[in-house]
Parts: C-alpha cells; sequence; structure tokens
C-alpha cells in the first residue's frame, strides 16, 4: 500500500440537480487529497449535466441509460482507478475529515480487513437526530476497532453502508459490484457478502450526514412499494444463504439468515394479504404485526441476539483514548463485547 493511496469517491445521481453541487463541494472539500470524484448520471432529465458541468477537470462524469443505483454504482467501480472505494449519495454530507480517517485506519491494518465503516447522524424534519449505530443496536466500547463478527449482526439487521463504507478495491474485485438483479436492498445485499470476506474496521463517531430525501426519492419509492421491498429482502437472504452452502464456519450465520427470512416472509404475506382488501384483513395484519414487533423486541434483548464484537485499536493521537498498541494484530488483541 502506498503511502497516500487514491480513493475513487462514486457518487450516483439520478435527477438531483438541485442538491448534487452541494455534495460534490463537500467531497472536494475533504482533508484527505488523494482522491478522483466520479459522478454517475443514471439518465437525469432535469439539468443535471449542466451542473455538472461546473466541475471540468475536477470530476470525472459517467453517463447512463436510467438503470437505478446498482447499475450506476457498478459503472462507477468499473473505471475506478483508486485503491480503495467510497459510495456517497448525492443528497447527503461527510464531516471533512471522513476520508482521512478511514484511509488511516485501513493503512494501521493488514489485507485481512476489508472494510472500514464509520457511524453516521440521520436527520430527520421535525425529528431528533439518531445515529446509524443507534439505529442498528451497535454499542462499541471503544473509539476505534477491528469488528470480528461482521457476518452475524448484518444476518439480523441493515447498517448504513453506501455512505459510510470505504472498501478495498482488490475485494470488490474479487466478489463482485452491487446485485443489479435487486431493484431494492442492493445496498444490503452486498455487505452481507463483503462480511463474508473478513473483519472489517469501524469508527464509532459520526462522520457521515444523512439527510431525508426530498419527495419522490429513492428510499421513500422503496416504502410505498412495500411488496416488491419484502420480495427483494427474500431473494438477498436466499442468496445469501446459497452462498455460505452447508459450511461449518458459517452454520451460525445460516441460522440467524433462516431466522430472518421466515420473519420476512411473514412480513410479505402481512403486505399481500392488506392488499386483497378482504373483510377483516386490516384488523389481522395489524394484530399479527404488532405480535411480531413484541416478538423481535424481545429477541432483541435476549443474550443470543449478534451484539457487534470488536477488537480494539489504538487511534492516532486525538482521536481517542484506546490503550492498545496500533499495530495490535486481530489475533492478540482484547475482545470488546456489548
Amino acid at each position: 500500500m502506498s503511502d497516500n493511496p487514491l480513493v475513487s469517491v462514486i457518487i450516483p445521481t439520478y435527477n438531483r440537480a438541485g442538491v448534487i453541487c452541494r455534495t460534490i463541494d463537500n467531497v472536494l472539500a475533504q482533508t484527505y487529497r488523494e482522491i478522483e470524484v466520479i459522478v454517475v448520471d443514471d439518465g437525469s432529465t432535469d439539468d443535471t449535466q449542466a451542473k455538472l458541468s461546473r466541475y471540468s477537470g475536477q470530476i470525472r462524469v459517467i453517463s447512463q441509460s436510467n438503470g437505478g443505483p446498482a447499475r450506476a454504482r457498478n459503472r462507477g467501480i468499473e473505471v475506478a482507478r483508486g485503491e480503495f472505494i467510497a459510495f456517497q449519495d448525492s443528497d447527503d454530507l461527510w464531516v471533512p475529515t471522513k476520508l482521512e480517517r478511514q484511509v488511516s485506519l485501513l493503512k494501521r491494518t493488514d489485507h485481512s480487513v476489508v472494510c472500514c465503516l464509520c457511524n453516521a447522524t440521520f436527520q430527520y424534519e421535525g425529528r431528533p437526530e439518531f445515529t446509524a449505530f443507534q439505529r442498528a443496536w451497535l454499542f462499541p466500547t471503544c473509539d476505534e476497532g477491528v469488528w470480528t463478527n461482521v457476518a452475524d449482526v448484518l444476518a439480523t439487521r441493515f447498517v448504513l453502508f453506501c455512505q459510510t463504507a470505504m472498501i478495498r478495491r482488490e475485494v470488490l474485485s474479487r466478489i463482485g459490484g452491487f446485485d443489479e438483479t435487486l431493484k431494492y436492498h442492493e445496498d444490503y445485499e452486498l455487505p452481507l457478502r463483503l462480511a463474508l470476506e473478513g473483519p472489517w474496521v469501524f469508527i464509532r463517531e459520526p462522520l457521515t450526514i444523512w439527510q431525508q430525501g426530498a419527495p419522490g426519492s429513492w428510499s421513500e419509492k422503496a416504502l410505498n412499494e412495500e411488496i416488491h421491498l419484502k420480495e427483494c429482502e427474500i431473494r438477498m437472504r436466499s442468496k445469501i444463504l446459497d452462498r455460505v452452502g452447508d459450511s461449518e464456519e458459517y452454520r451460525p450465520v445460516r441460522k440467524l439468515l433462516r431466522r430472518e427470512l421466515a420473519r420476512n416472509r411473514r412480513e410479505l404475506w402481512r403486505a399481500q394479504l392488506v392488499r386483497k382488501n378482504q373483510p377483516g384483513a386490516a384488523l389481522t395484519v395489524t394484530i399479527l404485526g404488532r405480535f411480531d414487533r413484541y416478538c423481535w423486541g424481545v429477541y432483541r434483548r435476549l443474550p443470543f441476539y449478534p451484539k457487534l464484537e470488536a477488537q480494539a485499536i489504538n487511534p492516532q493521537p486525538g482521536h481517542g483514548n484506546c490503550l492498545m498498541d496500533s499495530r495490535t494484530t486481530i489475533s492478540t488483541a482484547t475482545k470488546m463485547e456489548h
């Protein structure tokens, strides 16, 4: 690894002319300077291209017909030259030191660590802020560390990924990019595959600011297509189950995936029942849904619900107070668990 490895920042965009410049300016203001910014215009019909023309020489623009975020990100990966890949959405922001912190942390680990994930702040209009780690029930006891049970955790819940991750390009090349057959949850399926490749490192501090999308955003569209959303989630987990197969190494992950798959199928059945508009269907769905949520709440508090397991890495001066040497290896570091 070079002293200052190149980071390829990939930004897919579709009809985001009103916010894309703010996001590009934010990326260009990163304190880490060895970056290339690749904006993939996924068939925008507004004046996105006019906005992008302002950055001649500062960014690379790839245009394609509309194919969705998975295809757009994959196109960016294809042309990327960086040793590390980072993704940003066209309406979110990064803290200025985000890339610098992640590169530094990955440089202090060996190549068995495939990804660095930072925390994020969620901002919704009229609601208190909260973090991605809080939402996913991740409670690391150290500012920076090696996350050793990523697959177990991701088998049971989603952790904000695209805007927060930095990935070794060689690993992405090995496992392939985003699954373009999934309309939704492609940003969940790739992390699950990546989790099978090795441990990750994490940064507890929120370095990404996720902002509520405008009306008609992709996330809002997904919520309005509940049946399709659940179908994609079932396909995603089924594919990962096929990937782990009967391997003894992945027996705990397989058990967790099957449990979640059964829950997804119940959710799909309820969504389909509501659509039928039969007498008593709405009441039945409400009762069963509340019962399922109660069971899920109990499950999260049981000892066998996967908690984040991590091994501390001593950060650089000024970035926390873990006491382990910065070169401590995965095999000798003290394990932390919450």
